[in-house]
C-alpha cells in the first residue's frame, strides 16, 4: 500500500508515521509512506504520480489548506481514501464534498488510525485499477468507476461515474491508448465491446435497448445490431452471478 502524509508539523507527522508502521508490522502488509510538509509540495509531486491508496491530510496548513488540496485531488481521483487530521471541527460539512473517510482529531489516536487502515485495505483489495496515459502524464483509473469508453481519433474518451465525489455528475478523461488496448486491459473486469467505437462497463448499466445502452448516471451510448445479443447475454450473466 502507498500512503501520503501531508502535515506541516513534524511532531504530528512522525506520530502518524509511527502508528502506520505499527499497523504495517501487525498486519504484515508493506506500506510505503510519502511525507509532505505542504499542500503545494504534494500536488507538485502528485501531478506525475497518482498511484496512492490513501492521503492523511492536515487541514490547517500555511498557504493552501488541506481541504482546498483535497478538492483538487478529488476532481481527478474519485477512489483514493482521504482522512483529515485537524484540531478543529469547523470543516466537517466541507468534508462531505470530497467524500472524506474520516476526521481524526489531534492528538491523533492510534486505534483510530489502525481502524482507518483496515478499511482502506478492504477497499483497495476490492478495487481494480489500470494505468493510462492522459494529458498530464500517467494516471491510475479504477475500473469500477468507468461507465464507458469512446474511441476518439488515435485515443479515447472515458466517462467516469462519480469521479469528483458527485455521482450525479459524470466526469470525463482523455487518454492516448486506443480502444483495442483498453479492451484488453479491462476484459477481465466486466467490460465488453457494444459498438465498434464504444466499450461499456457492464456493472454500471441500467438498461439495454435495441439501439442504445443507458447507465446509472443517465448517460447513453449506442449498441450495434451485430453486438446486441452478446452484450445482453453478458449483462444478464453478470447480474445473475452478482
Amino acid at each position: 500500500m502507498r500512503i501520503a502524509i501531508i502535515e506541516d508539523e513534524p511532531v504530528h507527522a512522525e506520530l502518524l508515521e509511527g502508528f502506520l508502521q505499527g499497523w504495517s508490522r501487525d498486519r504484515q502488509i508493506p506500506v510505503e509512506m510519502l511525507r509532505f510538509s505542504s499542500a503545494e509540495g504534494f500536488l507538485f509531486d502528485w501531478e506525475t504520480e497518482q498511484d496512492l491508496d490513501a492521503l492523511f491530510i492536515d487541514i490547517q496548513m500555511k498557504r493552501m489548506n488541506g481541504m482546498e488540496m483535497a478538492k483538487q485531488v478529488r476532481e481527478r481521483d474519485g477512489r483514493v481514501s482521504i482522512i483529515f487530521t485537524t484540531g478543529l471541527a469547523d470543516f466537517l460539512e466541507e468534508g462531505y464534498e470530497v467524500e472524506a473517510m474520516r476526521y481524526l482529531m489531534k492528538p491523533i489516536n492510534e486505534e483510530k488510525v489502525w481502524d482507518c487502515m483496515d478499511k482502506i485495505r478492504v477497499r483497495s483489495e476490492q478495487a481494480h485499477y489500470i494505468l493510462v496515459h492522459g494529458r498530464d502524464g500517467v494516471r491510475r483509473l479504477a475500473a469500477e468507476q468507468i461507465d464507458y469508453i469512446e474511441a476518439r481519433g488515435h485515443g479515447c474518451r472515458i466517462e467516469l461515474w462519480g469521479a469528483a465525489g458527485q455521482p450525479e455528475t459524470p466526469q470525463e478523461d482523455f487518454v492516448s491508448e486506443n480502444i483495442s488496448e483498453l479492451e484488453e486491459m479491462l476484459k477481465e473486469y466486466g467490460f465488453i465491446r457494444c459498438h465498434r467505437s464504444y466499450l461499456c462497463g457492464i456493472r454500471n448499466i441500467r438498461t439495454i435497448g435495441r439501439t442504445d445502452i443507458t447507465f446509472d448516471s443517465g448517460s447513453q451510448i449506442p449498441v450495434s445490431r451485430r453486438l446486441y445479443k452478446g452484450v445482453n447475454q453478458a449483462f444478464i450473466q453478470y447480474f445473475r452471478k452478482e
